[in-house]
């Protein structure tokens, strides 16, 4: 008598998916959602349209670099449209060359955020599952990370444009494949996910995520337990500012892994960089107690300031200034850069609490004919109803300081 097999692994249900998204609340209608063709990414847009009521737009990537991708771009469209989700398709336009998978990414991302500054969502949901969460730790495993990289996909992070979640990391793709098939949707397999060129494709051939599957929810547990380590350092060792600015408590930060990995974000985050500096840089200047690295300034009081401002610039709704500041809303006809050293100083005495470097480095709104001062929002100059009419609010362009 033959064994029976193993059972064909179940749909995932829209109560699950409630389940999987509850952690993110609140979440803000509608919602735009990256979609590939892939069976990972036609469940979750599938199960984001019913989960929001009909407010999800699927949004398609053609990346334009096989001759077919065009026509499989639109089937994909349609099949959505088919089953209820309004649909936006962008062409990207790519070149082949070096690089050619890290400049894909860069450039989807930078479309699907581009949808959501444009469909006025403030959350962009992406499909990756626990297959992913797996492959991404090998490769960066192979790549020599340290602890934060081997911590794994973050479930979310931040975007000047929207909150980047992603529901499906502890979902494995079999569960998503049948979810399509239960919705009656077909999916594209994309060739280059077989291609030897790339990295991730012949991890794939070599078997080497395959058992790393199973352990997506330790990669999580990971990553959150390093974010509630730097959250609770930070409780207690700095006061970040929403004039993107921060006062350090040296004795309270400490000087071990947890400190230096919290002072380097600190850095990226009052300089509006995507990116940390080296944490072995980071140390050194934590170490010598004042200087700069990275586009901030560690003063030797402990505070940490901009170093050097983004010069002026058009300020249009939905610009963020200087990767630091998000413009909501603002009458035509002003420019926004840096309120300077001399502006500073002559408004010294509505911020006596900051230092004079981080009041220079503050945005400031100036009419766009003759470059007259026209507003200082953080400094409710000249007063709180013409600050009020350029609304700011500080979005450093890497995320917050922690996840959590």
């Amino acid at each position: 008598m033959c064994a029976p097999g193993p059972a064909a692994p179940p749909p995932l249900g829209e109560a699950e998916f409630a389940a999987l998204m509850a952690p993110f609340a609140p979440v803000i209608l509608p919602v735009v959602v990256g979609c590939s063709g892939g069976a990972d990414s036609l469940a979750l847009a599938w199960l984001a349209q019913r989960w929001s009521g009909g407010r999800a737009i699927a949004v398609i990537c053609d990346h334009g670099l096989r001759p077919e991708s065009a026509a499989e771009a639109v089937q994909v469209a349609e099949r959505l449209r088919r089953a209820g989700l309004p649909v936006a398709l962008r062409r990207l336009g790519l070149r082949p060359g070096p690089g050619l998978q890290a400049r894909a990414r860069e450039a989807r991302r930078a479309a699907l955020l581009g949808a959501c500054r444009e469909f006025g969502a403030t959350h962009l949901l992406l499909g990756h599952h626990a297959g992913d969460q797996a492959e991404t730790v090998l490769l960066r495993a192979l790549a020599g990370s340290g602890p934060r990289g081997l911590a794994a996909m973050a479930p979310v992070s931040v975007a000047a444009e929207a909150l980047v979640l992603r529901p499906l990391l502890g979902v494995p793709r079999a569960r998503l494949e049948a979810t399509c098939r239960a919705a009656g949707l077909s999916w594209v397999e994309d060739p280059s996910n077989a291609d030897p060129r790339f990295a991730r494709a012949r991890l794939r051939a070599a078997g080497g995520a395959a058992g790393a599957e199973a352990a997506a929810p330790a990669f999580a547990a990971r990553r959150a337990r390093l974010e509630e380590a730097l959250a609770a350092r930070a409780a207690g060792a700095l006061r970040l500012l929403p004039e993107g600015c921060a006062r350090l408590d040296r004795a309270a930060l400490g000087g071990d892994a947890i400190a230096i990995a919290l002072f380097a974000r600190l850095l990226r985050v009052v300089a509006g960089r995507p990116h940390a500096p080296a944490e072995a840089r980071a140390a050194a200047l934590l170490a010598r107690g004042q200087g700069t690295l990275g586009g901030a300034r560690l003063l030797a009081s402990g505070w940490v300031v901009r170093e050097v401002p983004a010069a002026a610039c058009p300020a249009v709704p939905g610009t963020v200034w200087d990767g630091r500041f998000r413009l909501l809303a603002a009458p035509e006809g002003h420019m926004i850069g840096p309120l300077g050293r001399a502006e500073a100083a002559r408004l010294r005495g509505r911020h006596r609490h900051l230092p004079a470097a981080a009041l220079a480095a503050l945005p400031a709104l100036r009419h766009a004919r003759d470059g007259m001062l026209a507003a200082v929002p953080h400094l409710a100059y000249p007063d709180r109803e013409a600050a009020a009419r350029f609304p700011l609010r500080f979005a450093p362009r890497g995320g917050p300081l922690t996840e959590g």
